[in-house]
């Protein structure tokens, strides 16, 4: 059973390096969270390494940007992994072929900028649907509406073959005090209609992948026993980690506040008969990361 924590502090000196989500853990896609910001700050003055591993379908770049807009401070982390990067490292070696359909937002076309790091990368072309190879989805084009709206386009994707690749494997987010829908609703949908979904974020291995390069870039040669995952995911952070061997903290007033009746601290019945449902289970529990 999961230990529920009042601190990070109370059990970081076992931990060389943090994997610590975004979105729900560090700000609410408004406002960095204060207490969360000071807990980082303090392992990094401790010696810690904290790389943030963020399930964006945004490069790097546009993430730390939206970052200095949220008033999340450089000195509470060291290097950055995102979803977006793992997929379009995967787009550009052409895993979706090179004319594509893009479902999102305006905002997100900075996925399809070209990666330095990719030898002889695909030249991408965005087109219609019926024109396409493949699909890259980093969102829904109105993520209040609902998924099923893409049912029609995705009957035609299925019945011509197409592979979808999901920059965002998250279902939903919340930003502020409203839920929004992620790419991972579409993914979900469109494999629930039998077309097949390519995903590269928590908790799939593409993105732990890349986010032990980024902290071996750092300087930091950290096993897996000193690695600490830190989420309010439970089917992305958590699984994810456990499916990477990794111990985890389980930010329980984020997505599941209500199920674990979060306030300050789950309570504890509420948090074990959630986890004892999804059967998965964080080495570690806390309401809040502070």
């Amino acid at each position: 059973m999961t230990q529920i924590i009042q601190s990070l502090s109370d059990i970081s000196s076992r931990y060389d390096a943090l994997f610590v989500d975004l979105w729900g853990c560090v700000h609410n896609g408004v406002k960095a969270f204060p207490g969360a910001v000071a807990a980082l700050r303090a392992y990094r003055e401790r010696g810690g390494a904290v790389v943030l591993v963020t399930n964006s379908p945004r490069p790097r770049a546009g993430v730390e940007k939206q970052l200095d807009l949220f008033e999340v401070p450089h000195d509470c982390w060291d290097s950055i992994a995102t979803s977006g990067d793992s997929a379009r490292a995967a787009m550009f070696r052409g895993v979706v072929g090179q004319k594509v359909h893009f479902i999102g937002t305006p905002h997100d076309t900075s996925f399809f900028e070209p990666l330095s790091v990719i030898e002889d990368p695909v030249d991408i072309e965005i087109v219609p649907l019926d024109e396409a190879e493949g699909i890259v989805c980093t969102g829904p084009a109105d993520p209040m509406a609902d998924p099923a709206a893409y049912r029609a386009d995705f009957l035609y994707a299925k019945t011509k073959g197409l592979k979808l690749l999901c920059a965002n494997p998250d279902i939903v987010v919340d930003r502020g005090d409203h839920r929004e829908w992620c790419a991972g609703a579409l993914a979900r949908l469109y494999t629930e209609m039998g077309g097949e979904s390519l995903y590269f974020g928590k908790p799939h291995p593409p993105i732990y992948d890349l986010a032990r390069r980024r902290l071996a870039a750092e300087g930091h040669d950290v096993e897996n026993a000193g690695i600490l995952a830190i989420g309010d995911g439970i089917h992305t952070d958590i699984s994810g980690a456990m499916g990477e061997d990794i111990d985890s903290l389980f930010i329980s007033g984020g997505l599941a506040a209500i199920e674990t009746r979060t306030t300050h601290q789950p309570d504890k019945k509420a948090l074990e008969s959630f986890l004892d449902k999804e059967k998965i289970h964080p080495t570690y529990t806390i309401g809040h990361l502070r």
